[in-house]
């Protein structure tokens, strides 16, 4: 398993275009496209809801890298927010992962997450069975597969933690 420092936005988009054409985790016959805003929020106007998003909050293990000091660290509670929706043929998803703050610099500037391929790919299919659910009616109890082996060795920064700031971190999830 990848322990990626470094955020890469194109394995995001290699990974969601796999799982729809190798996978078909969406196989409805509509093209799905992701894309990424970093300044997002998990609030949907009543405008942006009567057009069809949604939205689907995911938690993940990342790791960081501090441009600054080079001081790496890793997270069991990254936050990537998921809008969605689906307009006639055409799905559109908009990411964005949360950054966290060095406890070394303290510098205020939010470092943004590096994935292993698992994570990336598991994040994905959530996202895929919540569309399912969502913008095609399926009726999936189970949900994704392979479930997050949390184990929080440390306590939560709420701090230093992006998500946290904004009031969407899922910090108290059990």
């Amino acid at each position: 398993m990848s322990r990626s420092t470094d955020w890469v936005a194109p394995l995001w988009k290699e990974t969601f275009e796999e799982l729809l054409s190798d996978d078909n985790e969406l196989d409805y016959g509509d093209e799905w496209t992701l894309n990424f805003d970093y300044r997002q929020t998990d609030k949907l106007t009543t405008e942006e809801k009567k057009r069809g998003w949604k939205i689907c909050c995911h938690n993940a293990h990342a790791n960081f890298r501090c441009a600054s000091c080079r001081n790496t660290w890793p997270s069991a509670r990254v936050v990537v927010l998921f809008r969605y929706r689906l307009r006639r043929d055409r799905g559109t998803v908009i990411m964005r992962p949360f950054g966290q703050t060095c406890r070394q610099c303290q510098d205020d500037r939010f470092v943004l997450p590096g994935f292993s391929n698992d994570e990336v790919e598991r994040a994905l299919l959530n996202l895929c069975a919540k569309i399912r659910k969502n913008c095609y009616g399926e009726d999936n109890d189970d949900g994704p597969s392979a479930p997050s082996n949390k184990r929080w060795t440390k306590p939560h920064e709420a701090a230093l933690c992006e998500a946290c700031q904004m009031g969407i971190c899922c910090q108290d999830d059990k």
